[in-house]
């Protein structure tokens, strides 16, 4: 186990903004020969390699230094972050390449196209004891199923904010994860993955962290970027729950503004380090017409942060998951069930005597939410 909080990254240096960078490299390219214009032999590199008569003017009227104007034109020269670019066929052969960590429901996972994607942002919603934690557990020893076996093959950061991480429920689901493949192994290479995965590998793959407050929270996602790039085998990234630690902050423009900041964290760690972001959030009452509905918790603007939004809900005594949002699937429900294994489909010949039958509002409209917690 390892706490990410022992880590102290140094300050870095602040950067010009995007909106006044833009504005130097228009007026440098106006002033070597029209908008947007390129020389015959240099492009606009030689365009941008610009006098220094032509970088004073530039970057006094963009608001910058000499020494910031310089690095702008640097980065832009030389095919720097400011001139990369990449189109779409390659993004679709990246897509294409990406592995999805399996939930070991296949209903589930079919839907889903072969799991969570690797690179994007999800949430799981739910009321408590639906399983938003246990699927949690499950994909956090299915993101180190090897790759011979359709896995991912990687590590998972798992920070638990509410103290729901329990250690002897992960050793059962990695002892069945382990049995699973174990079954599967058809092959030599497939046999030496299963020297490496083992309840004792898995269980020191899993970096443990855990948050009291949205302070520690945000300390700590401050320093994942340089623990992230320490650790490139880490391919999820797991925050249970993201709801909760914000329940402290009364000031609701405050509680909106550090949730919008916090969700371009995700998003930006999610694309550049390759990594699945998963984070679970509770329900909320949303009161509308005289009636009272289940809505996913810290408002409309939060739902729009992730690219995928899943919902466990009671459908009587059966657990169903609902797709909510999803850039590539319709809106969909599939039985799930949790047992002694972790989340699996459900025995559609035996449900579970011990559970009270639950029902829930009309939840279609959870996505559309603007209420907080």
């Amino acid at each position: 186990m390892v706490s990410l909080s022992a880590l102290s990254p140094p300050p870095a240096p602040p950067l010009p903004r995007v909106s006044d960078s833009c504005r130097l490299i228009f007026l440098i390219l106006s002033m070597s020969g029209g908008r947007g214009g390129r020389d015959t032999d240099g492009g606009a590199a030689a365009s941008l390699d610009s006098t220094p008569g032509k970088v004073n003017t530039g970057s006094e009227e963009a608001g910058l230094s000499r020494e910031e104007a310089e690095d702008v034109l640097q980065a832009a020269g030389t095919g720097g972050p400011l001139s990369a670019s990449v189109s779409a066929l390659e993004l679709l052969q990246k897509e294409e390449e990406t592995r999805s960590i399996v939930t070991f429901c296949s209903l589930l996972d079919s839907v889903l196209g072969g799991g969570l994607p690797v690179g994007r942002t999800a949430e799981i919603c739910g009321v408590p004891g639906v399983g938003k934690t246990q699927l949690c557990l499950q994909l956090a020893v299915d993101v180190q199923v090897p790759a011979c076996f359709g896995g991912v093959g990687g590590q998972v950061i798992y920070i638990d904010t509410e103290g729901s991480f329990l250690l002897q429920r992960v050793v059962d689901v990695a002892t069945a994860a382990v049995r699973h493949c174990s079954l599967l192994v058809e092959d030599d290479d497939q046999r030496a993955a299963m020297m490496t995965f083992t309840v004792e590998i898995i269980l020191s793959n899993i970096f443990l962290v855990r948050s009291r407050d949205y302070v520690e929270l945000l300390a700590e996602l401050h320093l994942l970027p340089d623990f992230l790039s320490d650790h490139p085998g880490v391919r999820l990234l797991v925050i249970d729950s993201v709801a909760f630690p914000f329940r402290q902050i009364d000031n609701l423009s405050q509680r909106t503004r550090l949730l919008h900041s916090l969700a371009q964290q995700l998003a930006a760690m999610a694309n550049t380090h390759n990594v699945a972001v998963v984070t679970t959030n509770h329900m909320t009452t949303r009161l509308r017409g005289g009636l009272s509905q289940l809505v996913p918790a810290l408002g409309e603007s939060w739902g729009h942060a992730s690219s995928l939004r899943l919902l466990l809900q009671w459908s009587g005594s059966q657990r169903l998951a609902t797709i909510l949002k999803s850039p590539g699937h319709v809106e969909t429900s599939v039985p799930y069930q949790i047992n002694s294994d972790g989340f699996r489909d459900a025995d559609q010949s035996e449900q579970p005597p011990s559970k009270r039958a639950r029902t829930l509002p009309d939840q279609s409209a959870a996505s559309q939410s603007d209420a907080c917690c």
